[in-house]
């Protein structure tokens, strides 16, 4: 199962249509996650046309975006992977402590809010945060992720840096 992750789209201030670099990827996703501030529900309708989506509220998203389907929390079993999503995971010194207690069972945590792209294991449980595609903020360019799932493992976890 192939899982495209992005975050912090904030629509329509930074997005303004679907990015161009993430075309390719939608053409080949079976799901998305969305870890939230999408801000503007017309996102996850685009996102929608390409895979089923799921998502999170973020700080930046209003009722219109929970109205959509974001709850303040998710949590899934996908090809026998534990995945949860969360939008703010909280200050990075006790990240994976903390992820570990809000999601004992997690396998992988997705979160965004930073902007800031993380593919890496702390305290035992999977950290992964695609950054913006299209607000990269502090980082030179923007970002987006990649999960496959398979036999109960993460068999691929990249992040795809975008221009």
């Amino acid at each position: 199962m192939r899982v495209l992750v992005v975050s912090d789209t904030h629509a329509p201030r930074r997005w303004k249509g679907l990015p161009e670099a993430l075309l390719p990827a939608l053409a080949s996703t079976d799901v998305i996650l969305h870890a939230g501030d999408v801000c503007e529900p017309s996102v996850l309708d685009a996102l929608a046309a390409h895979a089923p989506v799921h998502v999170v509220a973020g700080n930046n998203d209003g009722p219109d975006v929970v109205a959509w389907g974001a709850p303040e929390r998710f949590e899934v079993v996908w090809e026998g992977v534990r995945l949860a999503m969360v939008h703010d995971a909280g200050a990075k010194t006790g990240r994976g402590r903390r992820m570990r207690r809000w999601f004992p069972d997690a396998d992988v945590v997705v979160f965004g809010h930073s902007h800031i792209p993380m593919d890496l294991v702390e305290d035992g449980v999977h950290l992964f945060n695609p950054g913006s595609v299209t607000d990269p903020r502090r980082e030179r360019i923007g970002s987006y992720g990649w999960l496959e799932l398979a036999n109960g493992a993460v068999t691929r976890h990249e992040i795809v840096r975008v221009r």
